[in-house]
């Protein structure tokens, strides 16, 4: 609807090589952030996350995917991969706030997340959510939205794919 009414009014500025479009996209691709947390068999963390950014976004604008702490984090106690409106997660630098829940308060891995995704990021508007694993192989995977795409494999073999 947005992208729509951008066209109609003639104000489209793209962030990426002007490169011809499809008339009409495939209505099964699928686009929008994919983050990873993993850990090893020695108990490393690491996180990743990529995102398709925002329709018809501001040329200049920068999402909070490639600033650590705020859509991505990993350090001894925990990796977190983020995904909603980036500019709460930035204020809120919700990755690197969950790892300061965790050690200066002694939360564990869910309550961190619990806490920052809904008494801190929903309170100031902002909507989304992350996944998350400690070091022990603990998994969050926690959200104010409607839903958020997710799926997860344990050490076990364990598989889990929800949406709501």
């Amino acid at each position: 609807d947005q992208l729509q009414q951008a066209l109609a009014a003639g104000r489209v500025q793209l962030d990426h090589a002007a490169s011809p479009t499809p008339a009409a996209p495939d209505p099964n691709w699928k686009k929008g952030t994919v983050g990873a947390v993993a850990r090893d068999q020695r108990g490393y963390l690491a996180a990743a996350t990529s995102t398709g950014g925002m329709t018809n976004k501001r040329y200049s604008r920068i999402g909070d995917t490639p600033i650590i702490g705020a859509g991505t984090w990993a350090d001894a106690r925990c990796a977190i991969s983020c995904t909603g409106h980036g500019e709460y997660f930035m204020r809120a630098v919700v990755g690197h706030d969950v790892a300061c829940l965790m050690e200066y308060r002694g939360l564990d891995l869910a309550e961190a997340c619990r806490v920052v995704v809904h008494d801190k990021l929903a309170p100031v508007g902002g909507e989304g959510g992350l996944i998350a694993v400690d070091a022990v192989g603990n998994l969050a995977l926690s959200f104010n939205s409607e839903g958020m795409y997710r799926a997860s494999r344990n050490a076990a073999g364990k598989e889990v794919v929800a949406i709501y």
